[in-house]
Formats: structure tokens, sequence, C-alpha cells
């Protein structure tokens, strides 16, 4: 294993580790790492036999450790960068956020947001750079770019909601955003701004492209086209989202590696084909390096035009080197220079390691890599002759492509959004050729022709694709059985699942193999795991199994939002959970749950009684210590669970097995609230 292959796996080792850690690495375990390391490494290096296979095992594992040593200090250093000691704690009304619309999109629900680049004091105070809020609110007729003022409460960036989920307080601060809320009056025009002059005039530029894109189509592939190559989302009609989930077909949506690279391939053999052209230059130079050349530049701009998401930033570093390795004259699909770019991903992005994107982009490409790798040396030659020919190729490449990508990223999109599209391999193979052959060029060359009023043409051909492909992808989303939903697994089987794949990737020989059993092992794990009795809320919503398939809630109300997310991480969608069956008194209610009492309490007026027929009591009123010292039942008071977030409880034969804490007691990272 060559050195770049063994600084990205420690890369990746590093990162992770360092996510999930509970508290912060010291400075003497990461200098004791550093200098195992070296200290190996010397000693394989002046050793008389440093060449024998054992030394050569040691040579590796000191690159793996040193590697180690660098990336969980550029993690540390990074997250300590976006996370400081000081957090937004809210405010007891609205307060006046001023500053520059950045962006406007839509939640989850569909209702607009506001992602404003603030310029007060108590707000900045807290980022050591950029400041961002994000409110729910309608621009009022303001645009990307534009001074605004609106009154607004705010909050701290909401934790998980259930334990194990989507923490938005942990990407909110590698994002800038240093709170979240929503508008109580209408957004006017702000104060003027003298800042971020660069940033605000490409802001508007996109604003204006996208309206721009719009204005040239029908709303609904017009919406579509405008986030396809402006990243502006606010548009996609809701229906339209769901459908191409359904589909297989949700990576599209969001501006990642396929988007970067049907934009910079596309213009990368445009240019190369028009150079080839020139027979006499094509003769003494290499008409591959000044077409890399031109489409790394159009990729930089494709990456500034759609809003330089963390997502487009990585898309756009695998693209570098890709079109790099041209440049240097090296093979450009290969594990270097996909080590490489994981290399240059975790350098500037550490967090990225536990995103969906970064997981299923190099999963993805990893196993595409590999097959390709396989296909070169077995296809025979004179295969892809002809029209025939190279349409059977393109076809065959486009199925096998969609098989191997969909196979390889099934695991993680399971893992991470809890549903998977039964049929997108199909409607892979539907819809891919339109919008790899149709919707992107047409689109890349309408945004070139926009200057010299030429773009209506491209983009009505743009437009016609997009009906087809939306209408194919609803087709294909209504089949019986399209999406199907799995229960949610600990991030330990997630990280047996990647030693897996990634041993499947490295080894060589009939070793190989046993990369699959441990994937086949961790796929098996996660069958086998139970899935968790009891939910309480931050708020004390309880959420209770009655039976196999039906649950039970104590308010139909309260967390709504949290009991959501937690029947879809166990696999459950479109469900209204039935008001438990209590019995109630003035302090509270109580009922039974299979083989445990749950009581709500309002009040402690009885508290002896509660305690005494009880196993879980949640209560809005504060228990003191010494009344809870004194209860049999496992008490959670509104300290407790502002404390340690919501709770999943696993429920056996004999009881309660096992607590689990959104928030548990004992971690202190810089991203966790209290």
């Amino acid at each position: 294993m060559n050195p770049v292959t063994l600084t990205a796996l420690g890369g990746i080792i590093a990162c992770s580790g360092y996510f999930y850690l509970p508290v912060e690495p010291g400075a003497i375990a990461l200098l004791g790492l550093g200098v195992t390391g070296l200290t190996i490494g010397l000693l394989v290096r002046f050793s008389p036999d440093g060449r024998k296979a054992r030394f050569r095992l040691a040579g590796m594992l000191s690159v793996l450790l040193l590697a180690a040593t660098a990336f969980l200090w550029r993690a540390q250093d990074h997250t300590l960068a976006h996370h400081g000691p000081e957090t937004y704690r809210g405010s007891d009304g609205a307060i006046l956020v001023e500053g520059w619309l950045e962006a406007v999109d839509r939640s989850g629900s569909g209702r607009r947001r506001l992602l404003i680049r603030v310029g007060n004091d108590e707000l900045t105070a807290l980022a050591p750079g950029v400041a961002r809020v994000r409110v729910l609110a309608e621009p009022a007729g303001l645009v990307a770019g534009d001074p605004i003022a609106i009154p607004a409460v705010l909050a701290p960036p909401r934790p998980a909601a259930v334990p194990g989920g989507y923490d938005f307080s942990f990407h909110a601060g590698f994002a800038d955003i240093v709170a979240t809320g929503y508008g109580v009056a209408p957004a006017i025009s702000g104060p003027a701004v003298s800042d971020d002059r660069l940033a605000r005039r490409i802001a508007r530029i996109r604003a204006s492209l996208s309206d721009h894109i719009r204005a040239r189509m029908a709303p609904r592939p017009g919406g579509l086209a405008a986030a396809l190559l402006t990243g502006d989302r606010a548009h996609i009609a809701a229906r339209d989202v769901e459908a191409l989930r359904r589909a297989g077909l949700g990576h599209v949506l969001a501006i990642s590696g396929m988007h970067m690279a049907l934009l910079a391939g596309g213009v990368f053999f445009a240019v190369r084909l028009l150079l080839a052209a020139i027979t006499p230059w094509a003769r003494r130079h290499d008409p591959a390096i000044p077409a890399a050349w031109v489409a790394l530049v159009f990729a930089a701009g494709y990456l500034v035009l759609s809003g330089a998401t963390i997502p487009t930033q990585r898309a756009f570093i695998m693209t570098i080197s890709v079109l790099g390795a041209v440049i240097l004259r090296r093979r450009a699909l290969s594990m270097h220079t996909l080590a490489l770019a994981v290399i240059a991903v975790l350098v500037m992005q550490p967090q990225a390691i536990v995103t969906p994107g970064f997981q299923m982009s190099f999963s993805a490409a990893a196993a595409l890599v590999a097959v390709a790798r396989v296909w070169q040396t077995s296809r025979g030659g004179g295969s892809s002759r002809g029209v025939f020919g190279q349409l059977r190729l393109f076809f065959g490449g486009l199925g096998t492509t969609s098989l191997v990508a969909g196979t390889a990223t099934a695991g993680y999109a399971a893992f991470h959004f809890h549903r998977i599209a039964t049929f997108g391999l199909a409607g892979n193979l539907l819809v891919m050729p339109i919008f790899s052959l149709v919707v992107m060029p047409a689109g890349v060359l309408g945004l070139i022709l926009i200057p010299v009023g030429l773009d209506v043409l491209p983009f009505r051909v743009m437009e016609a694709g997009l009906v087809v492909m939306l209408d194919l992808a609803a087709q294909v989303a209504g089949w019986p059985g399209a999406q199907r939903t799995v229960a949610a697994a600990p991030g330990a089987v997630l990280a047996l699942f990647t030693a897996g794949f990634i041993l499947l990737l490295l080894l060589r020989g009939p070793v190989r193999g046993a990369g699959g059993v441990v994937m086949a092992g961790a796929l098996a794990l996660w069958a086998w795991l139970p899935q968790p009795d009891l939910f309480i809320s931050r708020t004390g919503l309880v959420l209770a199994r009655d039976g196999d398939d039906a649950w039970v809630v104590s308010d139909r109300r309260r967390s709504r939002f949290a009991g959501r997310v937690f029947l879809e991480a166990r696999g459950v969608t479109g469900l209204t959970p039935e008001r438990w069956q209590a019995t109630c008194d003035a302090s509270g209610c109580s009922a039974r749950i299979g083989e445990l009492t749950v009581t709500r309490l309002e009040g402690l007026e009885d508290w002896p009684t509660d305690c005494a027929r009880s196993d879980i009591i949640v209560s809005d009123a504060r228990m003191p210590s010494w009344v809870a010292g004194q209860c049999r039942a496992i008490v959670f008071d509104p300290d407790r669970l502002a404390r340690t977030g919501s709770q999943v409880i696993h429920v056996g034969e004999q009881g309660i097995t096992s607590i689990r804490s959104a928030q548990p007691s004992g971690v202190v990272r810089p991203w966790t609230t209290s």
C-alpha cells in the first residue's frame, strides 16, 4: 500500500475517531501518537533488515500513525475555529436582525428560509469570522445581496431531536450559523452594508441568473433548472422532490460530484475535440492538457455560481484531482487520485467524514474505479466499433455505473435516510441518459450564451429534457413498493460496514473476500439489533411501542417534530400514533406500557404514590434531588432533559435494559450545548 493511500486511510480513521470521542484529545495524547509513529519510522529506516516483510508492515504502521496524528490535530483545530466557547443563549423576545440577505431556500415543510449574514454585535461576537442567522420568513421582495432588517425570535441551533439523529447544532457551527428562528414582522430593506462587496455581488448575480432561468421556462422545470445551475432550490415543487427521491434520483437535486463531473467532463471533451480538429497543432501538442485547464476554469465558475456550498466544494476538489492528473499526465481515474481527493477534502473540511455526501460520493467513486480497472483489463478489442457498438458501450456503461454506484451507496443511504429506493436502478437507467446528454449540456450552453442573448434555444431544450425527466421519475415513484423504509442503526454498525468496504477495495487476491464478510456481518448485526421501545423527547413527550407495529403517544400536540423523527428512524412513516390509554388524576396520568408503568406528572402533590407505582416518571415540574433519591422510578424532569436531551429506552423481559441520551453525561465537545 503506497504512502498516499495510507495517508488517506489515516485521515479517515483519525477524523472519524475525533468526532466520536466523548472528550477532546489532549496535547499529550497527540504528541504520544506522533512520537510513536515517528519512532517506528526511524527504526524501520535505519534497520539493516528494513526491506523484510515485517519491517514493511511496520513502515506502513508508521505512516498511518503519523497521518492520524496530523489529521487529529487538523480536525481539532478546525472544530475549535468554528465552535467557539460562547454560544447564543436566546432572548426573551424578538430582536432586530440586520445584515445582508445571503440566500433564500425552503425548509423541509416547504416554508421560506432566509440566510442572513448579520452585523449585530451580539451575534457577530459569537463567531470568529462570518456570522450567519437562518430565519423562517418571506423575503418580501428582497433578493440575495440586499441589505435586510427583520424582527425575529432567535434561539441557538437545535441539537439532535433523537439520540443518534441529525445534529443541526454540530453542522450549523461549521456553516457559521450562530442562531435560528422565525420572523415576527415582514422583512424590510436594512441599513447600507459596506462589507463583503464581492460576496454580495456574487449573491446578486446568482439570484439574477436564477430569475432569468426560471423566466425562460415553465414553473415546474424552471425551478429544477435553477437548482441545477445556480443552487437555488427554493422553487422546486415538493411533489417533484419526493418523486425524485422515491425513484432513486435524489442525487440529482444537490449539486455534487455528478453535476461537476458532467459540466467539467463535457467542457473537457468538447475543447479537446475542437483542438484535435486543428491537425497541425494537435500533432505537436496534447489537446487534453489545455482542455483540462479550460474545464478547471468552468468548474471554478460553476462552484461560485452554485453558492460554493460544502458538498460543491468537495466535488470541486475531486474535479481538481482528476483534471490535475490529466495535466500532469497521470491516470485520471485511479485509487491514487481518489486518495489525494480524500486527503484534500479532509484537510479543508474534516467534519465532512460524518456527512452522507462524503460517504456516498467517495464510496461510489471508489467502487467505480475498482470496477473500471477490472473492465479495462478484461474487455476485448473491437467490441465498441461502429455506431451500434458505441451505443451498446454507452448504455452498458450507464447500466454498470448505476448498478455499481447504487450498490456502493445503498448501505449509507439506508443508514442516514432510513429509506431504500427499490427501483433506483430502473429510475437511473431511464432518466440519467436524458440528464447527462440533454439537460446538463443544454443548461451549460445556455449559461454561456446568456451574455450574448442567445440562451433561449438551449434553455428550451433543457426545459423539454427536464419535463420528460420529471414525468419518468413520477412514473417510477408511483410503482408499488417503490420505497422501502429501514430502521436506524448505531454508528458502530456503519463503522464496521465501512471497514469491510475499505478492505474489499484495498486487499488483493483471495483475502479480499474478508472485506465482504465484514460488510455482511455489519448488515447482519444491523438486522439483529433490537429497536427501542420507548422515546422521551426533550420537552417530555412519551412515545411508546404498543405491540409489534403500533405506537401510542402521551400528547399529540407536544414535540411533534421529534416524535416524527423518532418514528422515521424506526422505519415508520405516515403513522399517526394513538393517544395512550392512561389513568389520570389531578397531578398527572399513568399508563401501562408493556411491562412498565410510565407516569406523566404535571405536579408533585402526590409524589410518594407516583414514585411507588411507576417505573418511569416524566415530570413537567422540577423534582428536587431529595425526592428523586427516594423514588424507585427513573425520573426525567425538565433539568435532566435539558441537560441530557431526548432519551430512547430498550425494554426486555426483566424491565429496562438500556437508556441512551441525545447528549450523554460525560460527553463534552465544542458543539455540545447544555
